[in-house]
């Protein structure tokens, strides 16, 4: 299950107020959170809210997230009431060990199946240390797992640095590398989650990130949504040429090689074309966004 979502949006899980807004946003999926965003005092309460959160947005055309906590007697309790049709996948934090991830995945399925449930909510693994991204390709083919997404907040901790440029494109291309691997979303920019005031770094975060194999990233406020939807989407111009490169190859009557606008054009360009022009109409049609 790779659902190609772009921009993924927290929202406190107990946050009434934002998650009156939180389905206008224009993200592709929401993440109602259960952990950083929520204080110890009032997990219990966003706990018993949240059925009826999810099944409000997943009713407004939403995809749900859900961010559980890490420890395994939080993973006991809130795994029950987050594995529910209205929840698309769910968030583990802190991920660090394949085998780890594997027991939750099975206990997923199993929960799933309790619940008569078409297909169990897939998995996105948030990697937040040097160990994590160490364990990258590992995690990533755990079964049920549909991205990789980086935390560069506390990546950057345990690095024992802020969370420069410098310290977050090498996760990045390795998260990505992973992802590709296995068919999954990669999530993250190799900018701090927290840059909402300057556009300009966050836009060229989405550039980079995109250029090295990243599929979205994930947004803490909705100014930041427009930028990542936009460019990790093919532009008309890209679209525009995908489309010419595919003419000119039919054209061409079965050749192996041919030019265009002084470039050579083979397989693996086609191929290129053909995927861009896919995630095109996929983009326009089949994802699910919020309205």
């Amino acid at each position: 299950m790779n659902p190609g979502w772009r921009s993924l949006l927290f929202a406190p899980a107990d946050d009434q107020v934002r998650l009156a807004k939180v389905a206008s946003r224009g993200a592709d999926a929401v993440i109602l959170d259960l952990e950083d965003a929520v204080p110890p005092a009032r997990k219990a309460a966003a706990l018993a809210g949240l059925p009826e959160t999810a099944a409000g947005l997943a009713a407004q055309g939403c995809a749900v997230v859900v961010r559980i906590n890490a420890g395994w007697r939080a993973v006991m309790a809130e795994l029950p009431v987050v594995v529910q049709p209205d929840v698309a996948a769910i968030m583990v934090p802190k991920v660090e060990s394949a085998e780890r991830l594997a027991v939750l995945a099975e206990m997923i399925v199993e929960l799933a199946e309790e619940a008569s449930m078409s297909a169990p909510p897939g998995i996105i693994a948030l990697l937040e240390s040097p160990a994590g991204i160490a364990e990258a390709d590992r995690i990533a083919a755990v079964r049920g797992v549909a991205g990789l997404a980086l935390g560069t907040e506390d990546f950057s901790l345990a690095l024992g640095v802020p969370p420069t440029r410098e310290a977050l494109e090498l996760p990045c291309r390795l998260i990505a590398l992973a992802a590709a691997r296995h068919g999954l979303m990669a999530l993250g920019l190799p900018v701090s989650i927290a840059t909402v005031e300057d556009g300009k770094v966050w836009a060229e975060g989405v550039r980079s990130a995109r250029a090295t194999g990243m599929t979205g990233a994930l947004c803490i406020h909705p100014r930041q949504i427009e930028p990542v939807n936009t460019g990790f989407a093919p532009s008309s111009a890209e679209i525009e040429t995908a489309r010419r490169v595919l003419d000119a190859w039919e054209s061409a009557n079965g050749a192996g090689v041919i030019m265009l606008d002084g470039k050579m054009i083979d397989r693996p360009v086609i191929l290129a074309a053909e995927r861009l022009i896919a995630r095109a109409v996929k983009g326009k049609r089949e994802r699910s966004l919020c309205p």
